[in-house]
């Protein structure tokens, strides 16, 4: 599995309209073949910070999500919303080995 966090802080007036767009984007993505799991989390103590858990199946997959249709129209419509440019984490899962996400 290829794991990455994705930490986003968005303008707080922006709140709503990047939630609205990343549950589409977050919607879209879950059908790809090489996503394993894709959830999007919000800070109950700063509203305006969110983290993107995104578990692929490959190294490759990716690369191949940030050529979709869905990832391209999400990423235009965000980011005029950020407050700071977004930071992607990778990790390896450690526990379960297989992953555990089917």
């Amino acid at each position: 599995m290829w794991i990455v966090h994705v930490f986003v802080r968005v303008k707080p007036e922006c709140v709503d309209a990047f939630k609205a767009a990343t549950m589409e984007n977050a919607r879209n993505s879950v059908k790809e073949a090489g996503i394993a799991r894709f959830d999007v989390v919000q800070e109950r103590d700063d509203p305006t910070r969110f983290v993107l858990v995104e578990v692929y199946r490959t190294a490759e997959d990716p690369a191949r999500h940030k050529e979709t249709a869905h990832y391209k129209t999400w990423r235009d419509a965000v980011e005029v919303m950020m407050a700071e440019p977004r930071r992607g984490v990778k990790f390896a899962n450690v526990f379960p080995v297989d992953g555990g996400w089917g």
